[in-house]
């Protein structure tokens, strides 16, 4: 007869302890990881701007970054997607700088209206501020080009001519690098650059050090042709540091963590011939007289002069970009309203607004914002295109260029890069421009022949409508003489032509203006001479097919072998399963079988 013993308390408290200790370890780790996904995960999740109302381009279906490669040229472009309304776009050329993680090429580029590229150039250091400006009756692309570092920047100014030659290279006067934020020329010629010098300061109004440092705000004033210092101006004789509405952070303490209280982002000059500035991380514009230096006015700001007649909109902006002035009084500025993705849900917008110099008065004519309510926590900027009050916005931080009308009507809306992946920063442009422009490349038009077909390209070739075939149609190889066999209208950046079949083996093609002018020639190319039964005997061919053989001929064994690995295992268990485990009786004997 069995007997049943409970267990004793002592082993009861020992598997209570046990279960009790399980159960606080899973508790710990599941608190654990909801904190790590609180922590990490979730403002991550946050940064996403998923809406009804994107396409499959917005929802990165297509890239964080889409981008066109070609046949002809080594490079990619980005592939926009446009939306405009019965207004259509302003049909001249788009300038910008694209850059970022999710960019093939980083560099200066052209597009047209439609988003076809025109003209790039893959730089190895970074490329902010592309635009077109006129030098002493000439055209020319101008943009920065150096090394970044956070949000300043160590490098040169470049001019290059129509050809796309290099022309001029700009460099700060002193012991300093020219910073990425602004290149401008003037009406007299000279140019208006920045940048950030390291000055030691008295930082006890913000709470730093007595002896701290900072990054002044510096611009100078550089004639072009001789490199001569006209005019500097330094932010730290005039704007106190108490001005920020910059954090100090852990920043100030050394010459290599100065503290940006300043930010300077834009120059140009006014009519009168004084410097406007905008100062981000003051949250103001101000006029610079150009004889003394000394301040004249201050839009926005903890040291603002005007009377807001609009409620507080003409003065309230923050963190801003690109102040300029135009006729009547009028001020435009990107107003980034956000410094961080931390900071409030603010919307970025561009801005128009009117000054009263003479009573200090301040009025918003017109803010242009996105559908879809952007947030861009750094660059941008706003540019005038006509005289109707027609501008151009870019977005900065955000892949995207947008036009609108006078009164804020959205016209036209571009652009390059994922919508719902803005914040990540993964395609941003510094700032976008529109302008006219011609250019002759000295190089030779691009051309790569692929079966029957032959692709044509000439990267820079403003004036190029169409493309003619040429066959040559002599004799000796000698004598370069070529026949016109067919003309085709140029299409996109890149032209794809049918070979003809009875076209000679030798052909070229040549560029065409409206005019029928031939601007340039391809070199000489050859049709494929290779047959079918050629391309059978291709060794690369031979090679995939041997891979693809062997690659299928082990899947199969390999499915064989587990086949044949299951059914012993199953033999095995069959068998060991005519042994049983027999019970004892109470002696612990077996029972006999």
């Amino acid at each position: 007869m069995s007997s049943w013993t409970w267990p004793s308390k002592n082993a009861r408290r020992s598997r209570l302890r046990l279960i009790t200790g399980r159960h606080l370890a899973t508790v710990g780790v599941v608190l654990s990881f909801l904190y790590i996904f609180y922590v990490f995960v979730v403002p991550q999740l946050l940064r996403f701007r998923f809406r009804t109302d994107l396409s499959r381009y917005d929802l990165g279906l297509y890239g964080f970054g889409p981008s066109t490669g070609y046949v002809s040229f080594d490079y990619e472009s980005p592939m926009v997607e446009i939306t405009e309304s019965d207004a259509g776009c302003d049909p001249r050329y788009t300038f910008l700088a694209p850059r970022g993680d999710s960019v093939a090429q980083a560099g200066p580029m052209i597009l047209d209206a439609q988003g076809n590229l025109v003209w790039m150039k893959y730089n190895w250091d970074t490329t902010q501020d592309f635009k077109v400006q006129r030098y002493k009756g000439e055209d020319f692309l101008t943009y920065w080009e150096g090394r970044e570092v956070e949000t300043r920047g160590y490098g040169s100014w470049y001019m290059l001519d129509s050809s796309y030659i290099q022309r001029y290279v700009i460099n700060p006067v002193g012991n300093y690098g020219g910073d990425l934020h602004e290149f401008t020329i003037t009406n007299e010629g000279t140019a208006l650059v920045t940048i950030y010098d390291p000055t030691p300061v008295d930082l006890t109004d913000v709470g730093g050090p007595e002896l701290g440092w900072i990054f002044d705000g510096v611009f100078q004033e550089i004639d072009i042709e001789t490199g001569e210092l006209l005019f500097e101006w330094r932010a730290s004789k005039h704007y106190p540091v108490n001005s920020t509405y910059e954090p100090l952070g852990k920043a100030g303490k050394d010459r290599t963590s100065a503290f940006d209280y300043f930010h300077i982002n834009s120059v140009e000059k006014d009519d009168l011939g004084n410097y406007i500035v905008s100062a981000r991380h003051a949250h103001s514009v101000g006029c610079i007289d150009s004889k003394t230096g000394s301040l004249l006015w201050t839009l926005g700001g903890k040291m603002n002069d005007f009377t807001d007649l609009s409620d507080g909109e003409a003065t309230n902006f923050a963190w801003q970009h690109d102040a300029r002035w135009h006729a009547n009084n009028t001020l435009t500025l990107f107003n980034n309203a956000a410094h961080s993705n931390n900071d409030p849900d603010n919307e970025s917008c561009g801005m128009a607004i009117e000054l009263d110099i003479a009573s200090k008065e301040a009025r918003l004519l017109a803010a242009y914002y996105h559908p879809q309510q952007m947030k861009s926590v750094s660059q941008g900027n706003v540019q005038m295109l006509d005289d109707t009050g027609r501008v151009l916005v870019g977005w900065g931080h955000s892949a995207a260029y947008s036009e609108f009308s006078a009164d804020g009507e959205l016209l036209c809306n571009v652009h390059f890069g994922a919508s719902a992946f803005f914040t990540f920063g993964r395609v941003v442009s510094y700032r976008a421009f529109k302008g006219n422009w011609v250019g002759h490349p000295q190089t030779t038009p691009d051309a790569e022949v692929d079966g029957d077909k032959v692709y044509v390209s000439w990267n820079g070739a403003t004036e190029v409508t169409s493309w003619r075939l040429e066959v040559w149609d002599s004799d000796d190889l000698t004598e370069s003489s070529f026949g016109v066999v067919a003309q085709f209208a140029k299409t996109g950046f890149e032209t794809e032509v049918d070979i003809p079949g009875d076209l000679g083996p030798l052909f070229r093609l040549a560029a065409l203006d409206s005019d029928g002018n031939v601007l340039g020639v391809t070199d000489v190319l050859q049709k494929e001479q290779r047959s079918r039964f050629d391309k059978l005997l291709d060794l690369h061919n031979w090679i995939l097919g041997f891979a693809m053989v062997v690659s299928v001929g082990g899947l199969l064994a390999g499915l064989y072998r587990c086949c044949c690995c299951c059914k012993l295992f199953k033999l095995y268990r069959s068998r060991s399963s005519e042994y049983q485990l027999v019970a004892m009786n109470e002696n612990g004997e077996h029972p006999p079988v």
